[in-house]
């Protein structure tokens, strides 16, 4: 796949980090066990990972480019254009939600673009720099941003304070040119991050040679990390797990629990649920073998031939854990201590649990 603007590949410079992993070392490579799981990985390296990221980096230039216009001309038009493109390119990102091992993590781009709340005091601060705004106006500025603007001011969330405000678009007059520079430099520095992790899955580590996606095509030969197949679709269903647990116990859970209400995703937006709803998605993505209409070999196929009953309860709990997250009254912003909150926890919960029978049928 190629990207609209293959000039910003330039800015991605990678380093070669390590996949999580399990105990194997019983596992035949030969084994007709690891036959059946051969065709998963491929499947789920291009359709769901490589194909999540792509879109996500396509989507991520389409923001930068519409902050860009809305700076050069501050319209109404021009501020949906790029509202309708933030919640697009924040969709994908949730979507690769059970995929953060390799380089989101290794790289820590997972923190550095998508962690809130945004540090109100220190953007009070960047943006009354006249040397700090200067710096972000300049053609390098989202590498300047990068390099000098902490996490909890980059990514998602410093352009959603920007775009909104209690779950509506910001009035037009009452963005600053200063917002706008910020805006915009904070969207480059998105959009190369998110170059950076297709570009880290599909194309080569230019360090090591080597790929993280070829990494896990090549599970059980010389020179992969993954000593087998099975080791490889552990990986996958623990991603999956690892998703789970967060979207119950912490993105819901920390404020409902808690009463925490500076712990809640996307709180400018009030687009929450829609982030969770995705997270869970980004389950049935891996597990059922791709993003939507690019479905092929999945687990859930390994695992219905092994245990059908077992796939049934995964697809059933997946469902479940979203119709239950679709019942917290909106905005989760406001109704985060609701009894349905409560109810979805435990629907995340008893996914993570599925998920984990999952991991056990695969360790056998």
């Amino acid at each position: 796949m190629k990207l609209k603007f293959p000039f910003y590949l330039l800015f991605a410079v990678f380093t070669f980090g390590g996949f999580i992993s399990c105990s194997d070392d019983d596992v035949d490579p030969f084994s007709e066990k690891e036959e059946a799981l051969a065709p998963i990985i491929p499947q789920y390296v291009n359709h769901t990972i490589i194909a999540t990221y792509h879109s996500l980096a396509e989507a991520t230039v389409d923001l930068y480019e519409a902050m860009a216009t809305l700076k050069a001309n501050k319209t109404a038009a021009n501020l949906q254009t790029a509202i309708n493109a933030w919640f697009a390119s924040r969709a994908y990102w949730e979507l690769s939600e059970a995929f953060l091992y390799g380089p989101a993590s290794d790289f820590g781009i997972d923190p550095h673009i998508d962690t809130w709340p945004l540090d109100e005091p220190a953007f009070n601060n960047t943006l009354g720099n006249a040397a700090f705004i200067n710096s972000m106006n300049a053609p390098d500025g989202d590498l300047w941003a990068a390099d000098h603007l902490g996490v909890s001011l980059l990514g998602f969330h410093g352009i959603e304070y920007i775009l909104f405000r209690e779950g509506k678009p910001k009035a037009i007059g009452d963005i600053t040119t200063n917002e706008l520079i910020y805006a915009v430099a904070v969207a480059g520095d998105l959009r190369n991050q998110c170059i950076r992790l297709e570009t880290a899955w599909a194309g080569e580590d230019e360090i090591s040679g080597r790929s993280y996606g070829e990494e896990m095509l090549n599970a059980g030969k010389a020179g992969s990390r993954y000593r087998t197949v099975t080791h490889a679709a552990t990986t996958i269903v623990q991603g999956c797990i690892d998703i789970a647990d967060e979207v119950g116990e912490v993105k819901i859970g920390t404020a409902y629990g808690k009463d925490d209400v500076n712990y809640i995703e996307s709180p400018y937006s009030f687009n929450s649920k829609v982030d969770f709803i995705d997270n869970i998605k980004s389950i049935e993505n891996a597990y059922l073998g791709g993003v939507e209409s690019h479905r092929g070999a999945s687990l859930s196929q390994y695992i219905k031939d092994k245990n059908a009953t077992l796939d049934t309860e995964v697809k059933a709990a997946i469902a479940n854990a979203i119709a239950k997250i679709e019942a917290i009254p909106y905005p989760f912003a406001i109704n985060y201590a609701s009894a349905e909150a409560g109810v979805a926890i435990g629907a995340c919960q008893a996914l993570s649990g599925s998920l984990s029978k999952v991991k056990a049928e695969l360790e056998k």
